[in-house]
């Protein structure tokens, strides 16, 4: 059975281990695409979007790393 387009907040929470509403606020301030569908405008992240999303923070990660090194230990 093919992976669903679109994932319930849940779904993402679940994802990338945090908690639901650390991706609702993700979610509300703009950081993770998504959308509101249905008269109760449930929220829906495109399977896509996510994986988008987790490759941004794997570059903006390594991006850090190699702005902020390991203090040599020998160095003390």
């Amino acid at each position: 059975m093919p992976e669903p387009r679109f994932l319930l907040l849940s779904d993402v929470a679940a994802e990338l281990n945090v908690s639901d509403s650390q991706v609702y606020h993700m979610v509300r301030s703009g950081e993770l695409p998504a959308i509101k569908i249905g008269g109760r405008g449930q929220w829906r992240v495109e399977r896509s979007q996510l994986e988008k999303y987790i490759q941004e923070r794997y570059a903006e990660t390594a991006a850090w790393v190699r702005d902020n090194p390991l203090a040599d230990r020998e160095a003390e």
